[in-house]
């Protein structure tokens, strides 16, 4: 039986997981990989307008994903828990374990 506190958890998990369903949030937090970086970084590296980009840049403040401050008139952002790359790097074992099944399948007709 699903207890209260398990599903809260995993309700949890959900928002996070929606706060970086979003190819341009994950191109995001590619480019923070690296370190903390501005706004206006940001919105080059990912080639959109910087209104889009901080729309973005709040739904993962929000969900607790990232975090910022202010200097002077930037706003300077990073990865709150930078282990969210594990995610990523899981989700990218698992599209190349599907590449390789793919293969077999192509081969086997």
């Amino acid at each position: 039986m699903l207890t209260k506190k398990k599903q809260l958890l995993f309700e949890k998990q959900a928002e996070i997981a929606k706060a970086i369903a979003h190819p341009l949030r994950i191109a995001i937090v590619d480019f923070l990989k690296d370190g903390q970086q501005c706004v206006c970084d940001i919105a080059e590296y990912v080639g959109s307008e910087r209104s889009n980009v901080s729309r973005h840049l709040s739904v993962m403040v929000n969900a607790g994903v990232l975090e910022y401050r202010k200097e002077g008139l930037k706003v300077i952002y990073r990865l709150r828990t930078p282990c969210i790359l594990d995610f990523f790097a899981c989700v990218t074992g698992v599209l190349k374990q599907q590449a390789k099944d793919n293969q077999k399948l192509l081969a086997a007709l």
